[in-house]
């Protein structure tokens, strides 16, 4: 009697640590889940019930935005920071590099500006993957297109306006942040400001370096994405909460006839305006989003609102004093003119069609 052997492949089995990863972070979105849900009840039964204010007063308003707005862009935050850096553990900054040196100038700002919009790097990683970019041969302009679409575009932002203002805003602002990337760095690559790069930048060789190893298991992968998520939502957290009290303040305080002046469609100024007020202010998209939500509510107009938040996001005063590390002042000027252009452009068009 014979034996008929099976021809099919024998799958590795999980490993222990791959299996224990596994219930660790099914059980924390369970848990996330059940959190993002219970955020409004609480926050009114903080505000109404427990503090005894009510709900027709500005400081009721305001104390129910605030315990609502700071749980759960939190959670959002960190739940999207955990998502996209599991990603970003499929490739390496020495991949991404590869993908964008030796493109055409339209086709690589296209990638890169892309690119930007899915990896959500804060300013402490600006300076290091420019180095590196730039050390790769990869042309400045397009350099700059990725380094403008990263904080403008936002993902957290992105996923914020649509679930508060619909697609058709959630899709604005996604065409305007690209289309400003991707002409910041035709523009600034055309100019050939290279000569505007500090000395040290192009005598740097970057190794390959990296976290993780050639083959993470995954439960490598999730200890990264969780310290990555530790790490970011603990250097931002404070600035989400200021940007929310003050959104806060807004909504409950504000009156509606200040911001029309300030902020009005009908104003010609208040585009720029807006930017100028913006750059001053340092953020990151969940942190303004909030006060953008205040200011809609108040009846400013879209554009304008649009281009103070990516004017916070994108020309805020510290990433320009970590800019400086690497850039020269001259280029970072032409910068801030050229990105600073764009969104007010962008913003008298939105008002315009919208």
């Amino acid at each position: 009697m014979t034996q008929t052997l099976s021809t099919r492949p024998v799958l590795p089995a999980a490993k222990p640590q791959d299996l224990k990863a596994f219930a660790l972070v099914g059980a924390a979105a369970v848990i996330w889940l059940i959190l993002y849900n219970i955020i409004q009840p609480l926050a009114d039964w903080l505000s109404y019930n427990l503090l005894g204010l009510s709900p027709s007063s500005h400081l009721g308003s305001s104390l129910a935005f605030f315990f609502y707005d700071v749980p759960k862009i939190i959670l959002l935050l960190g739940g999207m920071i955990f998502a996209i850096t599991m990603l970003r553990s499929f490739f390496s900054a020495e991949q991404t590099r590869t993908w964008l040196g030796g493109k055409r100038e339209g086709v690589g700002n296209v990638l890169a500006a892309t690119l930007g919009i899915i990896t959500p790097f804060c300013s402490c990683s600006a300076v290091p993957l420019f180095i590196g970019f730039v050390e790769s041969g990869i042309p400045l302009g397009v350099t700059f297109s990725f380094l403008i679409s990263a904080p403008v575009v936002n993902e957290v932002a992105l996923v914020m306006l649509f679930g508060m203002f619909g697609w058709k805003v959630a899709g604005l602002y996604l065409l305007s942040g690209l289309t400003i990337a991707i002409l910041a760095g035709v523009i600034i690559g055309r100019l050939k400001l290279e000569k505007y790069v500090e000395d040290f930048v192009w005598q740097i060789k970057v190794g390959k370096g990296g976290l993780l190893p050639d083959k993470p298991t995954w439960a490598q992968r999730f200890e990264i994405a969780w310290a990555s998520t530790r790490d970011i939502v603990g250097k931002v957290w404070l600035y989400v909460v200021v940007g929310i009290a003050i959104g806060a303040g807004i909504h409950g305080y504000v009156p509606e006839s200040a911001l029309a002046g300030i902020l009005g469609k009908g104003a010609w100024w208040s585009v720029p305006a807006a930017v100028l007020l913006g750059v001053p202010l340092y953020s990151n998209a969940a942190g303004v989003i909030p006060i953008v939500h205040a200011l809609m509510e108040k009846g400013a107009s879209l554009g304008t609102v649009l281009a103070f938040m990516m004017s916070v996001v994108g020309l805020s005063l510290p990433e320009m004093v970590i800019l400086r590390r690497v850039l020269k002042p001259q280029l970072i000027a032409i910068f801030v003119g050229v990105v600073a252009f764009a969104i007010i452009i962008t913003g008298y068009l939105f008002n315009l069609v919208l």
